[in-house]
């Protein structure tokens, strides 16, 4: 609620100093979202187990109904329309392929482990949705759909050598993808991380006012409401992914660093969770969790500060929207729901 809260005063000031049109909706929506989660912790982790797979078969089914009859927006084609409602499935993905993953390997036998059986299940099981959400055109949510079941798999026990081996093919690979298969705007935003300053007035603009924004920041910032680069436009975004740019400017480097230190305390927290839980779908799934809130957080911020390509990814509950909120408010809903389990035993 705390990250939230400040989120909302970030969208005040990114409006120049009003709720609308930002921070009102955002506010209602977090609330919204708040008391769907609160009643998502009262499920039993039994029921999660459950519909673990059946759950995952149903948003891969909407994945291939995205790419049949969904809506283009801006210039991706990403969401269902359902009338009343417009969803984008693969955000559901998120947390699903970790549910996927984690029954997958509460099912097998450990000793099989470390087989190659226990490797191309889960491989199918992540490979599938991240090409649907290639095609719809989005590298950010296939990448984190994949960092999600991967990290699954390495706390299942996978052997190093394994990964070490799939990191060394994604190497090979990414010649022919960035060649053949990336969009041309996904191919622009890799070669402007690699030189920013080859396009500053087009493709490169984003990154080289976002680093310029959060640097004359300084140690204190500038002030609240008093944020040159966001009020006057030079930062794009600056209310979606780029809003850490923007808190950055006027809270400085202290309010970053507080801002950070409050998402990893929330990190901690699942991973703590994870340790907690008795059964090893709890575990598998709880660590998962915590690690996807933790991609969200790490690449958002390696991409505004030009650490890492610009792919899309907002910082949870500060970002302006509702995907990334709904999202991570659901894993803690999950989160809550484990630790509350957890809890239970403990008192038995």
């Amino acid at each position: 609620m705390a990250i939230a809260l400040f989120g909302q005063v970030v969208l005040y000031s990114a409006a120049g100093g009003s709720i609308r049109p930002w921070a009102w909706s955002q506010g209602i929506r977090f609330f919204v979202l708040l008391a769907a989660a609160l009643a998502v912790s009262r499920v039993p982790e039994r029921s999660w187990k459950a519909i673990a797979l059946p759950a995952y078969a149903a948003i891969v089914l909407a994945l291939v109904a995205v790419e049949a009859l969904g809506a283009v927006r801006g210039g991706s084609q990403r969401w269902l329309d359902l009338g009343f409602i417009r969803i984008q499935p693969s955000e559901f993905m998120k947390p699903a392929i970790v549910l996927a993953c984690a029954k997958f390997y509460d099912m097998l036998p450990a000793a099989e482990t470390r087989r190659f059986g226990a490797v191309w299940p889960a491989a199918v099981l992540i490979g599938v949705p991240a090409g649907l959400v290639m095609l719809q055109p989005d590298l950010g949510t296939a990448l984190m759909i994949c960092a999600g079941g991967a990290t699954v798999m390495f706390l299942a026990g996978i052997p190093l050598r394994l990964f070490v081996g799939g990191a060394l093919g994604v190497m090979v690979a990414i010649p022919l993808a960035f060649t053949f298969f990336l969009h041309d705007y996904q191919r622009n935003r890799i070669l402007i991380f690699l030189d920013p300053e080859s396009d500053p007035l087009g493709t490169g603009y984003h990154i080289s006012q976002s680093k310029i924004a959060i640097g004359s920041g300084g140690i204190w910032g500038k002030g609240f409401l008093q944020g040159t680069q966001s009020h006057l436009d030079y930062l794009p975004e600056g209310h979606t992914d780029f809003v850490f740019a923007t808190m950055a400017e006027e809270w400085g480097l202290v309010g970053g660093c507080l801002l950070i230190l409050a998402f990893l305390l929330v990190i901690r927290w699942g991973i703590e969770v994870g340790q907690r839980a008795n059964t090893r779908f709890a575990r598998l799934t709880a660590a998962g969790l915590a690690t996807t809130i933790f991609f969200y957080v790490a690449i958002n911020l390696m991409m505004v500060m030009g650490l890492a390509p610009v792919v899309g990814i907002p910082l949870p509950l500060v970002s302006f929207g509702s995907s990334a909120q709904m999202t991570v408010l659901l894993c803690l809903g999950i989160l809550m729901s484990i630790d509350r389990e957890n809890r239970r035993a403990a008192r038995w």
